[in-house]
C-alpha cells in the first residue's frame, strides 16, 4: 500500500506545484476569496470529490466517503492572502498590487487539493469519512473564517473526531516535518494606540507635550512587560509593527499612532500581559500630559495540540520511512505566530 501511495503522490506532484503557483499569482484578501473558491470547486469536480459550499461566504467542504464504516477525519487549509506588496522576481509572482500569499496559504490549499486527489483514489480502502475543509478569512482575526464556518453549520452533517491542519515552516529543511504534542502557535492579539497632545514648532518644544517623544518612551516601556512583569519561563512577545505621525521635519505633531501584535500561550500570561499593557500605555501618556486612545483586539487563542493525535502524525512519518523524509519533534522551538 505504501508503494502505491507513493506512486499516486508522484503522479499528482506536478499538478500540486502548478496549483500553488496559480494561486500565488491570483491572491485574494480575507472575505474576498470568490475566485479562489471557484477554482477549488473546479478542482474537486475534476477529481470526482463531492463538496458543499455556503460556509463563511467562500468556504468549501470536500467530502470523501470510504467504503468501510469508521470515524470522521477533517483536514483543513486556509486560502486567503495578505495586504502585502510582493517584491520577488519569480515568474509566478502576484498579479495584483499590495496583495500577496506571504503566509503560505496558497501552498496549504494546493497541498490539501493534492491530498484530496490521492485519498479519493484510495476511497475503496478507506474506513469512515474524510472532510477537506477549505477555510476563508483566516487572517481576519478575531472574527476569522473558522468561527463563521462553524456558525454556518459546516460540521452539521459530519462531526469530525479529529481535525488536522498543517502550516509551511521556512525554518525546516525540505523533507522534514515539525511536530509538537502541546503548544504549537501562540494566541494572537492586536492593538492600536493613538497618542494625542499639543503640537508645535520644533524650536519651541516647551510649548508642546511632545507625543513623538512619548511614543518613543512607550515603545521601550512596553518591552518591559515581557522582561520584567511575566514569568521568564513563559513565552510571550510584544511587537510594534507600525508608527505613524508627523508631516514635517520641523513640526512636532499633535498625534502619533502605533500598531502592534501580542503573542502568548498561557491564558494567565495573556491576561496579565493585557493588564500591564493598558497600565503602562496610560501612565506613559500621563507622564507626558498626553492622551492615549487604545483599541485592543483579542484574537485567536493559542493552538494547543492534543498529544494523542500529534503522536499519530509522528508515528506515521517515522514508521512509513518516506524516502528523504524526516520527522522532527519541536521540543523547544515553539512559534508565537
Amino acid at each position: 500500500m505504501t508503494n502505491v501511495l507513493k506512486e499516486q503522490i508522484r503522479e499528482i506532484q506536478d499538478d500540486v506545484i502548478r496549483i500553488r503557483r496559480y494561486l500565488h499569482q491570483n491572491p485574494e484578501l480575507s472575505n474576498h476569496e470568490a475566485a479562489t473558491s471557484r477554482f477549488i470547486q473546479e478542482k474537486l469536480t475534476e477529481y470526482g470529490i463531492a463538496f458543499q459550499t455556503g460556509y463563511a461566504k467562500h468556504g468549501v467542504l470536500g467530502i470523501i466517503k470510504g467504503t468501510q464504516p469508521g470515524k470522521v477525519v477533517a483536514l483543513r487549509a486556509d486560502m486567503d492572502a495578505l495586504p502585502i506588496q510582493e517584491l520577488n522576481d519569480h515568474p509566478f509572482t502576484s498579479n495584483y498590487a499590495n496583495v500577496m500569499h506571504a503566509c503560505g496559504h496558497d501552498a496549504h490549499t494546493a497541498m490539501l487539493l493534492g491530498a484530496g486527489h490521492v485519498l479519493q483514489q484510495m476511497r475503496e480502502q478507506l474506513k469512515g469519512t474524510i472532510l477537506l475543509v477549505f477555510q476563508p478569512a483566516e487572517e481576519d482575526s478575531p472574527n476569522g473564517g473558522s468561527k463563521v464556518m462553524l456558525d454556518d453549520g459546516v460540521f452539521a452533517e459530519y462531526t469530525p473526531d479529529v481535525i488536522y491542519g498543517q502550516h509551511v515552516w521556512p525554518d525546516l529543511p525540505v523533507g522534514q516535518f515539525g511536530i509538537r504534542d502541546k503548544e504549537m502557535m501562540g494566541a494572537s492579539d492586536r492593538f492600536e494606540i493613538t497618542l494625542s497632545g499639543k503640537g508645535g514648532h520644533a524650536s519651541m518644544p516647551h510649548q508642546t507635550n511632545d507625543v513623538m517623544v512619548a511614543a518613543g518612551h512607550l515603545i521601550t516601556s512596553l518591552q518591559t512587560i515581557v522582561s520584567r512583569s511575566l514569568d521568564p519561563l513563559e513565552a510571550s512577545v510584544v511587537t510594534i509593527g507600525t508608527i505613524h505621525g508627523g508631516e514635517a521635519a520641523n513640526i512636532i505633531p499633535n498625534q502619533v499612532t502605533l500598531e502592534g501584535s501580542i503573542r502568548t500561550y498561557s491564558p494567565i500570561i495573556r491576561k496579565r500581559l493585557k493588564e500591564r499593557f493598558f497600565t503602562i500605555t496610560n501612565q506613559v501618556a500621563q507622564v507626558f500630559e498626553a492622551k492615549a486612545a487604545i483599541t485592543y483586539l483579542d484574537g485567536y487563542p493559542a493552538t494547543i495540540n492534543t498529544p494523542k493525535w500529534a503522536n499519530v502524525v509522528k508515528a506515521s512519518c517515522t514508521e512509513n520511512k518516506w524516502r528523504n523524509t524526516k520527522c522532527k519533534p519541536f521540543l523547544s522551538r515553539r512559534r508565537l505566530q
